[in-house]
């Protein structure tokens, strides 16, 4: 499967309407979800018929795959009805995509799965500009087959690595990819059981959630917990129209047919309205970092400030349920800042939340597309913070684009933050020992620790500085006083 994703990826590369990783990505995922929709209705069709019913197709006849993609007689292709070149684009563009887009309707449910297609294609063009190059990628997805368990699971490997190929591209597709090594070990720290609900304020691809779902169906789960866990477990929110397609379309290829994913941007909403019954019981996400958001965003804040790392901060805080478990990453600009805006939120999350453990990621975890140096921050809405347990992931190697984070980094670490094992990579603080409430990871452990100077005390060192410049610079001038005098 995935040397024919390879193949449909050098064959888009010829085509005029494809411009970079972003666009194929986009293009072949249009693609593979229509065959992957076409052979789940085969298979529940199968199902219901070995059940004495009938089943009823999403797509109308004349939509379905084996129709439009790829037409057969008797198993073999149905070359007398098989359109290429500018027939096939018309039928794409002018019926196709304008029948998927109005599935997205107010009479239709929300939760249902015609809904979400609606959603996806809401967003979603066709942007392959030659027929023939449409129909060798038709030819090609077609020979895949996502008829049972294994051939899913496949896919869903494959398109993972689709998005991840689109973060490394680099630029703004960085948004779509958070490392996997890292994923699972915040899921493995917050561990949500079947159950409870899970948020992610800016879902991007929807890893975290898609982490989750498989973190919970390893337990041994009803027919109810299953159903709850497509229905009522997962939502999010992602502002940029191609993330929040593919997010929805990972989670459905991922087995989840009903995410409660939302196009929106999730700062505009006011915090101070938010009541329980809109709270989650598990928080996982990193959310964009390096933003500024407008006056008008920023009213929705008790704390105001520009930077939007804060912002969801607070929005994290005021969205997890009594007893609740959050885990995001942050920049590690957030802990160590101490302005008035970055004291008081930090000061709300100590005294309101119990944040149990910080961990430092290392340089370059998000490189090409991010060098700022991050940190996890997990925190529960249960009690107050006494002491924080800090965790130093050091690699033997710096991290490169061709060297990235991987889960046996986290191994120390996922066995020794529960019972506060002390290792040359961990420390405790007490709460009462945190200063201006700079909360940064600074390994007592290590010869060399770094300092971070608050900006009011940079601006003296600089005053301090300058003054020692002026002072030599006297001093040489003087010196060449006296010798033009003496000359």
């Amino acid at each position: 499967m995935e040397s024919k994703i390879n193949k449909i990826t050098d064959i888009l590369r010829t085509d005029d309407g494809i411009s970079g990783a972003m666009h194929y990505t986009e293009q072949i995922s249009w693609v593979l979800f229509l065959k992957f929709l076409n052979d789940s209705e085969d298979n529940k069709a199968d199902e219901a018929e070995l059940s004495g019913e009938q089943y009823t197709y999403i797509l109308d006849e004349k939509y379905r795959w084996s129709n439009w993609a790829v037409p057969k007689v008797k198993g073999k292709i149905d070359h007398n009805n098989l359109d290429s070149g500018d027939d096939l684009l018309d039928f794409v563009n002018k019926e196709l995509f304008p029948y998927l887009k109005s599935f997205k309707s107010i009479n239709e449910n929300v939760k249902s799965i015609k809904y979400k297609i609606g959603a996806i294609f809401e967003f979603l063009d066709n942007r392959i500009a030659n027929g023939h190059t449409l129909r060798e990628v038709l030819n090609t997805i077609d020979d895949m087959d996502f008829h049972n368990q294994a051939d899913l699971y496949q896919l869903s490997v494959v398109y993972e690595k689709l998005l991840k190929d689109m973060g490394s591209d680099g630029g703004n597709s960085g948004e779509f990819y958070t490392p996997r090594a890292v994923i699972k070990t915040i899921v493995e720290v917050v561990d949500p059981k079947a159950g409870q609900t899970v948020y992610d304020p800016a879902v991007g691809s929807c890893g975290f959630l898609i982490e989750a779902n498989e973190h919970m169906r390893k337990e041994d789960l009803s027919s109810e917990q299953l159903k709850f866990l497509n229905l009522d477990t997962f939502f999010g929110n992602e502002k940029t129209p191609l993330s929040y397609v593919m997010g929805v379309m990972n989670m459905i290829l991922h087995g989840v047919e009903s995410p409660n994913i939302s196009k929106k941007n999730t700062l505009i909403d006011n915090i101070r309205n938010f009541e329980e019954a809109n709270r989650f019981d598990c928080i996982l996400a990193n959310p964009p970092f390096g933003g500024k958001e407008k006056e008008q965003i920023q009213a929705n804040f008790p704390i105001k400030s520009n930077a939007t790392e804060l912002l969801f901060l607070q929005h994290m805080m005021k969205k997890l349920k009594l007893n609740g478990k959050c885990g995001l990453v942050i920049p590690e600009g957030v802990l160590f800042q101490t302005n008035k805006a970055f004291q008081a939120v930090k000061k709300e999350l100590l005294e309101d939340f119990n944040v149990h453990t910080i961990l430092s990621l290392p340089s370059g975890v998000f490189l090409p597309y991010s060098g700022v140096k991050t940190n996890v921050v997990f925190f529960d809405k249960a009690g107050t913070t006494e002491e924080i347990y800090y965790y130093e992931v050091n690699p033997e190697n710096k991290l490169t684009k061709n060297k990235p984070i991987k889960e046996e980094h986290f191994k120390e670490f996922l066995k020794s933050w529960k019972n506060r094992t002390l290792t040359n990579n961990s420390w405790i603080v007490k709460v009462e020992d945190i200063k201006d409430y700079d909360i940064s990871a600074k390994n007592p452990n290590n010869k060399e620790v770094k300092v971070h100077t608050s900006p009011i005390q940079m601006v003296e060192n600089i005053k301090n500085n300058n003054a020692q410049i002026n002072i030599l610079m006297d001093e040489i001038e003087e010196i060449l006083l006296g010798k033009d005098i003496n000359e």
